[in-house]
């Protein structure tokens, strides 16, 4: 394919430079071909297809087998994996259930929409505030599923009688998608093997051959343990999202290889964005770094300002789409996100005039400065307008991170593991499997040849052994690569997201492996020789992979388990039988996700920490592990019209890491009863009255009536 180079001022000496850019080496047009795409062959494609449903067969085996060598999921009674789903998995699945079990499919969409259980006594409707519609769909599909059984006469679900031994009653067990929890995590899992069904068909398509999706599913499988935790932790949001972050990334980057996309690839976009964020509140981060790295793929002149108001008009149909689908959920309105979409679209429109400027560091420095003022501006703004402080945590969160400022609630995100720095032993282990070391070399030989790319346009020389058209000038200016220089700057951002908050290695680890892929590209790797040669590599470099890689699945699939948690079962079946269905219970956030789940009794504090008002009652709830006086801690359960506290013991006494337990969280807040020696909990533990009374006590619990006089 001819490559054109159009100059402003430039009438002299133009056929001596249309003869140079027209210059290609012998066979160059046929590997751009397939550097394009997939090939045109109906049976390549075919051959295509089935690998790539033969590696999501395989992947969602490999995700469910671990799950059940986890905790012998199948031998469970229904009570016990209710029990398994902790913190917010129990949560969401609640709903799930509640829908499900609801006399009409309507009637439990009223009951989530109008919910005075969660967080009680106000009503909330969970399906704006907890990105539910995952359960919804759910809901839907497994109502219909046993009804049309039901119609057919046909059996759901096989039970048995399984003896736990131990001292402890035999069980019940049902096994099958008639089984509500069995349906629930085979839909998770299925997800998630479609998921590496598009993952490999995306490393096919970006690297323009099928060795490049065998490379990032490779790698994929070698570091399963810091790509995903689906295997672990199937309710998650993350779990149904992520797959159509993949989907989203795809469109983007297909509309960026197309030389003149239309707004029907907005649409596509929208879709996929839409499928992203409804299942996530944290989906509209991820896709604020898209927008930032589509940005600066604009900004360095890879791609003109009509593809970016392309993409960015998909992202923005699709925050608008899901904005109203969640009822208004004001955390949209007040996100990064919407302000970065807002102030790239004005920067964009604006070029006419930043172009005057004529010197490009100039412009660059224009729209660097013009992006980050009018993105927290704006976002500061639209909060002040519209008075909305559920987000203010996060801007917390990122300040205790890089200073000395702390407070309570800051210190319940960064005291857990997954939100501190990136740990040294994740860089090791994917050393250890080659994957960094790969990507590593990738980024400098395309670095390399970029810089050749601008040195010869910038000489007004024949952009050297590089394919596609270059247009310098208007809407539609483009350079070679641009899909790559995208990714580039995708895979910056997710680095930076990982490395601040180590839970998010599930956006960085995965680019990771889809970035191998382009060691099987022509565009970058031809210059290693003929195509056998270039195979050789590749098949030396999955031979190191492997070395550690299968290793890291044998540890995997080595876990074996077998899930059971008698005192926490011995609290709930008491609280089902002693208490009123009416009775009201606050406690530790995941325990209190366990209550509603399997008893139904209304909660006044649960796990979904990203809203200002639960966070002031967790605050109030949690003042049982402070030093203040006992009649302060009851005071805020009143407060709350509370019934019953549960009391768990180790919150009293955990420390995680230095400055991590609750008392010392508390050393921050509550400096007026700093100088206290013994904690709420201690006393409450040894003796609650007058203010408390013990109704139940185990290994683990204590159940403290809160006394009404």
């Amino acid at each position: 394919m001819a490559a054109r180079k159009r100059h402003q001022n430039q009438n002299t000496n133009a056929n001596a430079e249309s003869s140079n850019t027209t210059r290609k080496k012998a066979g160059k047009k046929k590997e751009s071909n397939e550097d394009n795409g997939m090939s045109g062959d109906l049976k390549y494609k075919i051959f295509i297809a089935v690998l790539a449903l033969a590696v999501g067969y395989v992947h969602r085996n490999h995700v469910y087998g671990m799950f059940e060598r986890d905790k012998h999921f199948s031998h469970l009674s229904g009570l016990e994996r209710e029990l398994s789903f902790r913190t917010e998995m129990g949560l969401y699945f609640s709903y799930f259930k509640t829908i499900i079990e609801a006399p009409t499919f309507l009637n439990g969409m009223n009951q989530i929409m109008y919910d005075n259980i969660t967080e009680y006594p106000d009503t909330i409707n969970v399906l704006k505030r907890f990105n539910l519609y995952p359960e919804v769909a759910l809901g839907i599909a497994y109502r219909v599923y046993d009804s049309v059984m039901a119609a057919m006469k046909k059996d759901t679900k096989i039970c048995w009688t399984v003896n736990r031994g131990e001292g402890l009653s035999p069980v019940q067990s049902c096994e099958g998608l008639g089984e509500p929890s069995y349906f629930y995590v085979e839909a998770v899992f299925f997800l998630n093997g479609l998921m590496m069904s598009v993952f490999f068909l995306f490393g096919v398509y970006l690297s323009g051959n099928v060795n490049g999706g065998i490379l990032a599913v490779a790698s994929f499988f070698y570091n399963h343990g810091e790509c995903t935790r689906v295997q672990w932790t199937p309710p998650l949001r993350e779990s149904f999202a992520y797959p159509f972050l993949i989907i989203e990334m795809f469109l983007v980057t297909h509309t960026l290889r197309v030389k003149n996309p239309s707004y029907i690839h907005s649409i596509g976009i929208a879709m996929a964005v839409i499928s992203f964020m409804l299942p996530w509140q944290f989906a509209q981060f991820a896709l604020m770094t898209q927008a930032v790295a589509v940005f600066c793929t604009y900004v360095l002149g890879y791609i003109g300002s009509h593809k970016v108001k392309v993409i960015l008009s998909g992202l923005l149909m699709g925050l608008g789409v899901s904005y109203v689908l969640l009822f208004g959920n004001e955390m949209l309105l007040t996100s990064f996100f919407l302000s970065s979409l807002v102030t790239i679209f004005i920067i964009v429109s604006m070029e006419p005039l930043l172009n005057k400027l004529n010197y490009k560091i100039i412009i660059w420095a224009v729209q660097g400065v013009l992006l980050i003022v009018g993105t927290v501006g704006m976002k500061i703004l639209i909060a002040k307008l519209i008075n909305v402080a559920d987000d203010e945590h996060i801007g917390d969160i990122f300040r205790s991170k890089f200073s000395d400022f702390n407070n309570f609630h800051t210190m319940l995100y960064t005291c857990a593991p997954e939100f501190d720095f990136l740990a040294a032993e994740t860089y090791w282990k994917l050393l250890k499997t080659v994957l960094l070391p790969t990507v590593g070399v990738i980024i400098i030989v395309f670095s390399v040849k970029v810089l050749k790319l601008e040195y010869n346009l910038w000489k007004k020389t024949s952009p050297v052994e590089d394919e596609g058209e270059i247009v310098l000038e208007g809407e539609h200016r483009s350079k070679p690569h641009a899909d790559y220089v995208y990714h580039m700057f995708q895979l910056a951002a997710f680095t930076l997201m990982a490395v601040i908050i180590m839970r998010l290695k599930l956006f960085w680890t995965p680019h990771l492996c889809l970035m191998t892929s382009l060691l099987a590209s022509r565009k970058l790797f031809g210059w290693i020789g003929g195509k056998e040669k270039q195979y050789a590599v590749i098949a030396v470099l999955l031979a190191c992979m492997t070395v550690e890689g299968i290793q890291n699945i044998w540890h995997q699939w080595s876990i074996m388990g077998e899930y059971s948690n008698y005192p926490l079962e011995e609290l709930v079946e008491w609280v089902k039988v002693q208490t009123p269905k009416n009775a009201v219970f606050a406690g530790p956030m995941p325990t209190m996700a366990t209550i509603k789940l399997c008893t139904g009794r209304p909660i006044v504090n649960h796990p979904h920490y990203e809203d200002a008002g639960l966070r002031a009652r967790t605050m109030k709830v949690y003042s049982m592990f402070s030093k203040k006086p006992l009649s302060e801690v009851k005071q805020n359960m009143i407060d709350l019209k509370v019934d019953f506290v549960i009391l768990e013991n180790s919150w009293c006494v955990r420390r995680q890491k230095e400055g991590c337990g609750m008392a010392e969280i508390w050393d921050i807040e509550d400096k007026k009863n700093r100088h206290e020696t013994v904690q709420a909990c201690t006393k409450l533990r040894e003796r609650p009255e007058p203010y408390f009374s013990r109704v139940f006590r185990n290994d683990i619990y204590d159940v403290l009536k809160v006394s009404k006089w």
